[in-house]
């Protein structure tokens, strides 16, 4: 039974809990869920431990309860609260966000409240689970979205450009064409979640040629990456929508030729790259609303790049705008050169 209070035994059984908490977050009938209950019996001293599903399906460790009296103690905690029976099994419900998610079972002289105190730590591992479920189908979402966020008035612009060169000038047209289908492969086509930087600093390079074509003069394009920075893994579109919300809000509203730098280059264990134009800027003010998703405007894709980043790095890893009315915008973004768990 749990009755030591011992200050190594009370660190072992914070080790032994915070372990629990791990191994079953991701559900009651995983490999790593008996592994969690191998945990729970050390820790309460049982004879056996084992989940129960919502279809009554038990999963043990220790010696084997499956006879008819544990599968009616299991009907019975399905439907109702705490049971105990044979006088030592007991049943606990779990509740996770509101909801039936199971049952804990525990076999042996054990203390019913630590049996209990037991499933809370359950049920808050499995709601941890579903909310990290949760937000990962969120970012998928998201990603999706912002695969599929090619501005129709770019289209429009670049398809209608290459048209009118088709009999001036078809080699360009045709180079062109192809551009217009190498972006559109990488920012339609499914990818995973992490890609190389050198093929993002690709597909600009396709976006921005097509941006060329369809402004003429009117835009300059300075591109220069560090050979070293070429292989870091970083989120897949991460890099697109920061140029084209340079050109789009930055260029495109001045007069005259404006220009847009992108750079590349390690410092220390991180790499920085930075998406710099001459173009309008913006309030500074304002430039906080569209990274917090309030501004609209089109700028969505800011939003979601800098809650992507801080989603895999951490707080600390989004984005930083510099800007000013009049006087351009730079957008940095900062990622370590090597992340365990990225990897394209």
């Amino acid at each position: 039974m749990l009755v030591r209070t011992a200050r190594g035994d009370l660190a072992s059984i914070l080790a032994r809990s915070r372990r629990i908490t791990r191994d079953v977050k991701g559900g009651l009938d995983t490999p790593r869920a008996l592994r969690a209950l191998r945990r729970i019996r050390r820790l309460l001293g049982a004879e056996a431990a084992g989940f129960a599903d919502l279809a009554g399906a038990t999963f043990w460790t220790g010696r084997t309860q499956r006879d008819e009296t544990v599968a009616a103690i299991v009907r019975d905690a399905l439907h109702h609260e705490t049971t105990q029976g044979k006088p030592t099994l007991i049943a606990v419900p779990l509740q996770v966000r509101d909801e039936l998610g199971g049952v804990l079972l525990v076999a042996g002289e054990v203390q019913a409240a630590a049996v209990r105190e037991v499933a809370v730590l359950v049920e808050h591992a499995l709601e941890r689970g579903k909310l990290e479920a949760s937000a990962d189908q969120v970012a998928q979402a998201e990603l999706r979205a912002l695969s599929a966020e090619i501005s129709p008035h770019f289209v429009y612009n670049a398809l209608t450009v290459i048209a009118a060169l088709v009999k001036s000038e078809p080699d360009r047209a045709r180079e062109l064409m192809l551009d217009f289908a190498d972006y559109t492969r990488y920012s339609l086509a499914k990818h995973n979640e992490f890609t190389m930087l050198s093929e993002e600093f690709h597909a600009i390079e396709t976006y921005l040629a097509l941006q060329k074509a369809v402004l003429g003069e009117r835009l300059q394009v300075q591109i220069r990456v560090a050979p070293e920075v070429l292989a870091v893994a970083v989120p897949y579109l991460v890099l697109e929508p920061l140029v084209e919300n340079a050109i789009r809000h930055g260029i495109e509203p001045r007069s005259g030729t404006g220009t847009v730098h992108v750079r590349g280059e390690a410092e220390g264990t991180d790499c920085v790259i930075s998406v710099e134009d001459d173009g309008v800027g913006m309030d500074p003010e304002f430039a906080r609303e569209i990274l917090a998703g309030r501004a609209g405007n089109g700028s969505l894709g800011l939003a979601n790049v800098d809650r992507r980043l801080r989603t895999v790095y951490g707080p600390w890893f989004g984005l930083v705008v510099e800007t000013a009315e009049g006087a351009g915008t730079k957008v940095i973004v900062r990622v370590p050169r090597f992340q365990p768990g990225v990897m394209p």
